[in-house]
């Protein structure tokens, strides 16, 4: 995984996720980041040279079998157009292992899943512009996006519960809605996406599902995935 210096959740919520025989390793990134709202120009040179790609150059001379850059938000800021670009300069880097990003592997699940119309989650910590740009992504690859909002939550990615992004999420997904996706990597929800899905009878992905998934299928690791979602019983759509 590539994760932000910051963030410690992508990784425990990838380790507590992984079947027997997977394990996880991490390349930390250095994030210009302080506490309050990102700043967008921080969250966009996340995604550029020099430090990403050094650190896939390091995680490329270990015996890894995909590479899981471990950031939502600059996907929203560099659109779909700027994912493939990022996946194509950090892959010529990465010596034949597969890189793969949030947003990408989130509309490959959608696909997967058959889902159309969206509910779009973000932590509390996103701006209304991450908002607005995180439904220009999925709109921009024919998903209709019902509501995109960052959860009115109080508090930071170790002190929000996940109990509280249930609630939340419960009490927010408008009528219409054929699918959840939680983004944001360091927003910790995984062990209630199942209690959200029968509750919502919806599939619900979060940005961490969606790159284990992901990665686990491109890697035709065989071990199962349970109590984190409808997803991981998919096979990865044929286009």
């Amino acid at each position: 995984m590539l994760v932000p210096h910051i963030d410690v959740v992508p990784e425990s919520e990838l380790r507590a996720m992984a079947p027997e025989g997977v394990s996880i390793h991490a390349a930390r990134v250095p994030f210009g980041w302080r506490p309050g709202t990102a700043p967008l120009d921080a969250v966009r040179a996340f995604a550029e040279p020099p430090d990403v790609d050094k650190a896939v150059d390091l995680l490329a001379d270990a015996p890894v079998g995909v590479i899981a850059y471990a950031f939502t938000s600059s996907s929203y800021l560099i659109g779909s157009d700027g994912d493939a670009a990022l996946q194509r300069r950090l892959e010529g880097r990465s010596r034949g292992i597969p890189v793969l990003v949030p947003c990408t592997s989130a509309v490959t699940a959608l696909r997967a899943l058959g889902v159309h119309r969206l509910f779009l989650v973000h932590p509390p910590w996103f701006s209304a512009d991450l908002d607005r740009l995180g439904a220009n992504y999925f709109r921009e690859q024919g998903i209709e996006v019902k509501k995109a909002v960052a959860a009115s939550l109080r508090g930071d990615q170790l002190s929000i519960q996940p109990s509280e992004v249930y609630e939340w999420v419960c009490s927010h997904t408008p009528a219409g809605t054929e699918g959840v996706f939680v983004g944001g990597n360091g927003f910790r929800v995984i062990s209630v996406v199942e209690s959200l899905e029968a509750t919502l009878g919806l599939p619900v992905i979060t940005a961490n599902t969606v790159l284990l998934w992901h990665a686990l299928r491109l890697a035709r690791v065989s071990g199962s995935v349970e109590g984190y979602g409808e997803i991981f019983h998919r096979d990865l759509p044929s286009r």
